[in-house]
């Protein structure tokens, strides 16, 4: 009676299973139809960028308060920035691939740079420096985390059609960066004082004076061909092949520190591919070899080598089954800049198996939105970064 029981119940555990598998299965198949071709993708790109404006373009505390809590002020305050730096990414790309969302792109990215520009959101970079970055924006401290994803913002509204409205904050911004760019002997800044130097964000400064050469005569386009010069002789890991992910300023020479990470590379590969789509490319080829993971889903790795079957990482977010969730949505970016739309349609299901999207009201965002705001922008300026989005 006792094993009929027992039996009863496993039967009764396997249905359930089997029914919450299939409602997956089919949630993830009838979010995913249309994917594979920007236009057919454009119904729930445009009503995702309505859930990010009403979510972002509010005061500059709500902003912050969305950010998770337990992650202290200053992540609170990077991760609000990154929201904000990508948010007008996506929006600057919607108006490039479907122009009657133009004004609409314009008037947002507008109310963002408002938000990113104020004093709350720069508190994260004043505690770190101790100086406030736009009090400093003559002298010599780096800040150059808030310096360039303020002024991509800035010029991705430009790109679209913006006004003269930030142009002084525009020019001080780039001029500020040059300058220091050029007078380090590394051509290197620091995130913040003490620490080493992350690709990725000197990547976002290179950009940001890339867009303002091809708005303003090549002004600071020796700064970025140099910049990228140095890159491919001397930041190259051996072992991978790929751009490192962190520097070590030792006297007047930069050494590689280990270890080049899935998030970083293919944030570079991004970054790279809006600079200089051939050395992107290459990179990429490196990252899907170190990288990619096919089993259980199509994804990146965090690691190249070694396994980690379940960890945590403030870049990476939660690591399952070796797959980096922010590696996996910044490559997203670089396999649609550089037009490899299978890879792209495999990480977007990856994307809605882990994050289920949900639509109401002409808004669609994943559930997991809900918990890291971030997330929910980078996707979007990842699989809306369409070759013809590069200036």
């Amino acid at each position: 009676m006792l094993k009929a029981k027992t039996i009863k119940r496993m039967v009764i555990i396997c249905l359930i299973v089997a029914i919450l598998i299939t409602v997956k299965v089919i949630w993830v198949v009838s979010a995913t139809i249309g994917h594979g071709s920007l236009e057919g993708e454009r119904k729930e790109i445009v009503h995702r960028a309505n859930y990010l404006t009403s979510m972002v373009c509010t005061t500059p505390q709500d902003l912050l308060n969305e950010m998770p809590s337990g992650i202290g002020e200053q992540f609170q305050g990077e991760w609000a920035l990154y929201t904000c730096s990508m948010t007008s990414a996506a929006l600057a790309n919607i108006a490039i691939l479907y122009p009657q969302n133009k004004e609409l792109s314009i008037k947002f990215i507008g109310q963002i740079i408002d938000i990113a520009m104020s004093e709350e959101i720069r508190e994260y970079d004043r505690l770190r420096w101790r100086e406030d970055p736009m009090d400093g924006i003559y002298g010599n401290l780096s800040h150059i985390s808030y310096y360039s994803h303020l002024a991509w913002m800035i010029s991705r509204y430009k790109q679209i059609g913006g006004d003269n409205k930030y142009d002084g904050q525009y020019h001080t911004l780039c001029r500020s960066m040059n300058r220091r760019i050029l007078e380090s002997p590394i051509m290197n800044l620091p995130t913040y004082p003490g620490e080493s130097i992350y690709i990725p964000d000197m990547l976002v400064a290179i950009v940001a004076l890339n867009n303002y050469a091809s708005q303003y005569n090549g002004e600071y386009s020796s700064t970025v061909k140099l910049w990228v010069e140095r890159a491919k002789k001397d930041w190259i890991d051996k072992e991978t092949g790929l751009l490192a992910s962190f520097l070590v300023h030792n006297g007047n020479s930069a050494e590689i520190e280990p270890p080049v990470k899935g998030s970083y590379s293919a944030l570079n590969c991004y970054y790279l591919s809006l600079v200089d789509p051939d050395f992107a490319k290459e990179q990429y080829e490196c990252l899907k070899k170190n990288f990619r993971q096919s089993f259980p889903f199509a994804g990146l790795k965090e690691y190249h080598d070694h396994t980690c079957l379940f960890g945590m990482d403030i870049d990476a977010g939660p690591i399952i089954f070796n797959i980096s969730p922010s590696g996996t949505g910044f490559v997203i970016g670089a396999a649609t800049s550089l037009e490899d739309m299978e890879f792209r349609n495999k990480l977007l299901k990856t994307a809605e198996i882990c994050g289920s999207t949900v639509t109401c009201f002409g808004k669609s965002h994943y559930l997991l939105a809900n918990v890291a705001l971030v997330g929910e922008a980078i996707i979007l300026a990842m699989r809306t970064s369409a070759p013809q989005t590069r200036m």
